[in-house]
């Protein structure tokens, strides 16, 4: 039962993100279409992208449903909100980037708690130091990875273009000093191929 209604409310949510689109374009009553320099195409499947991901994260957890937004221009999604915690985070982030046309994920999502200054400095220079490392490391496409550490976990996520890229960025980030665990969620491009033939 649950699962015809998650099918509905995906399949209404689908049919009036297109109509908005349609009927702003042909009526000119929206301005921001008619200022967007994405083609109707491009448009739509952004829109079918993002409906997809909502749908797939009220799936995950209906609490994120209304807590965490996303938005996808050209195929790249950007997300925003907040979670429980960094798994949580991680989690959403992985479903992004499997989100069929994916190109990019941009995660400004933040964890719920109270602020501890220390800590967060703490966490701040692990992360400044693990991005310097692979900035510096020619073998590896830096710009590619999204870093958040939190309480000395450093949480790692992007695509790699080989599998020795993914393990060098993964030993860089054990060579961090002070930090007690490092969670990935790392890609290969060949597998991005995969999922969406």
């Amino acid at each position: 039962m649950k699962f015809k209604i998650l099918i509905l409310l995906y399949i209404s949510l689908f049919l009036t993100g297109c109509v908005g689109v349609s009927s702003k374009g042909i009526f000119g009553t929206g301005v921001s279409v008619a200022l967007d320099p994405r083609s109707l195409g491009t448009q739509i499947d952004d829109s079918i992208m993002q409906k997809n991901l909502s749908a797939r994260i009220l799936i995950f957890d209906r609490k994120y449903f209304l807590s965490i937004k996303s938005k996808v221009l050209d195929g790249r999604i950007f997300l925003t909100g907040k979670v429980d915690n960094p798994e949580e985070k991680l989690k959403i982030t992985k479903l992004a980037w499997e989100t069929e046309g994916v190109r990019s994920v941009r995660n400004d999502i933040k964890i719920k708690e109270k602020f501890n200054f220390q800590q967060s400095a703490k966490d701040l220079l692990i992360t400044s130091q693990l991005r310097t490392a692979l900035i510096i490391n020619k073998q590896v496409k830096a710009t590619n990875y999204q870093i958040d550490t939190y309480k000395k976990k450093i949480y790692v996520y992007g695509i790699a273009l080989t599998s020795n890229e993914k393990s060098l960025v993964i030993q860089e980030a054990k060579e961090i000093l002070d930090v007690e665990d490092v969670i990935t969620s790392i890609l290969l491009v060949e597998d991005l191929r995969i999922q969406k033939n």
